[in-house]
């Protein structure tokens, strides 16, 4: 039996593995970049807010050229010109503002979504970087089966002919095998060009060209489904899935919101001090300075808005309905793709088993339609059906693998596992070449 993916067994080098596909898709997948500079971003909500519940130091500067004129009781005053300036400098501490005590706790909690989003796009990466690095060695495997199929459908069609020409074929034969031969070119053709969409989805992803990937050897898979049950699997995704971190960091921020609304019309205390500093500034005297400090507090008591508040406080505790609601359905999702994927290790590695014992049996059917074929007992299409028969139980292996692999792979994304140990444990599965 042929091993089902170890072309790369006979590969002459070492080609690009999972980890190295991995390593490049982080530093140039356009859609990871993305999400990171958008988390980068949203980081920067936190020290925004927190300055607004810091001292707040201003200072002004101001000089002026001035020109009076006047006249008392009609009679008009000599033109006078002169200059003045003025400087102050301002603090301001906030003491009691619940709004920016609200707007740094969600500041808080956006970051918290933010990051969360962030890992979600990783995990997302990881699965796209998988299925395109699978989806490579399956259309290249999909191929290398195709020339199997059609070298052995050669040499029947050349017994064929042979046959034929001794007098013991019939021409019914050689076209039988020769049609199969046909449309096997086109199917050539066609695994060809999924070899290289495949490779050119994987190039998009790591942003560089792909030569040749290594394979996965079949004999280090593994045979035993999860230890895990499956209600464990959910309730690791439920606890450790980026996801519904993200989802209930919305949700944190959308109460902070409620907060925020009901605190616009709560009083406000500040604490100010001020140095002023003020020359010539007045007409009557010229040339006369002063200075000033000044140190004291302010309370703001908001007394009518027009009930807007009352109206922002409802549309925020409505925003926080709708994000709970979608809590629960991320989180509901979330298991219903949980139990999908573990079903798809599970009998993953059941189907694989059948379909081992499919080849198998498909090969002995070769072996022994060849054999009542040289006997008179069976006719050439017997032997082209059984061949078929066997490249679609290899093809359907070779899928079966792949598909295992991926859901395994799917099922650790969701379930919240790094990504490093996952692609550390299918990049010891591949095919190393000296």
């Amino acid at each position: 039996m042929a091993a089902v993916m170890a072309c790369g067994a006979l590969a002459p080098a070492w080609g690009m593995d999972l980890a190295q596909a991995w390593q490049a898709a982080l530093e140039n997948d356009p859609q990871y970049q993305a999400a990171r500079g958008a988390a980068n971003a949203t980081r920067e909500r936190v020290p925004q807010a927190r300055s607004q519940l810091l001292p707040q130091i201003g200072g002004t500067a101001q000089l002026n050229r001035n020109d009076l004129r006047s006249s008392i009781g009609g009679q008009y005053i000599p033109r006078q010109r002169y200059t003045s300036s003025a400087d102050a400098l301002t603090l301001r501490q906030p003491l009691f503002r619940p709004l920016l005590a609200s707007q740094l706790r969600q500041a808080e909690a956006l970051v918290a979504q933010g990051d969360a989003q962030l890992d979600a796009e990783r995990q997302r990466l990881l699965i796209r970087v998988t299925e395109a690095y699978l989806e490579v060695l399956r259309s290249e495997e999909q191929q290398r089966l195709l020339a199997v199929h059609r070298n052995s459908l050669a040499a029947q069609l050349d017994a064929a002919r042979k046959a034929f020409a001794a007098g013991s074929g019939t021409r019914t034969d050689i076209d039988e095998a020769q049609s199969r031969i046909d449309l096997h070119v086109a199917l050539e053709l066609e695994s060809r060009q999924a070899v290289d969409l495949a490779r050119r989805q994987l190039a998009a992803i790591v942003g560089e060209p792909v030569g040749m990937v290594s394979a996965i050897a079949v004999e280090r898979l593994p045979t035993a489904p999860p230890r895990e049950s499956l209600e464990e699997w959910i309730a690791r995704a439920d606890g450790a899935s980026p996801e519904v971190t993200a989802a209930r960091a919305q949700v944190v921020a959308a109460r902070e919101a409620v907060d925020m609304a009901k605190a616009e019309f709560l009083p406000t205390l500040d604490g100010t001090a001020q140095l002023l500093r003020n020359d010539s500034d007045d007409p009557t005297n010229f040339n006369r300075k002063y200075y000033q400090s000044l140190i004291g507090v302010q309370l703001n008591v908001p007394l009518f808005d027009g009930f807007a508040t009352r109206s922002r406080v409802r549309q925020a505790v409505a925003e926080v309905e709708r994000l709970e609601g979608l809590l629960r359905a991320v989180s509901l999702d979330l298991s219903n793709r949980v139990h999908r994927e573990y079903r798809g290790v599970t009998e993953g590695l059941a189907r694989i088993r059948a379909l081992e014992q499919a080849v198998r049996s498909s090969e002995q059917l070769v072996q022994s339609s060849t054999r009542s074929y040289q006997a008179g007992a069976r006719t050439l299409l017997d032997i082209l059906n059984a061949e078929q028969q066997l490249g679609t139980a290899r093809r359907d292996l070779a899928t079966a693998r792949f598909n295992f692999l991926l859901a395994m792979i799917r099922l650790r994304a969701l379930s919240g596992d790094m990504a490093e140990p996952s692609i550390a444990e299918v990049n010891g599965w591949l095919v190393r070449t000296p």
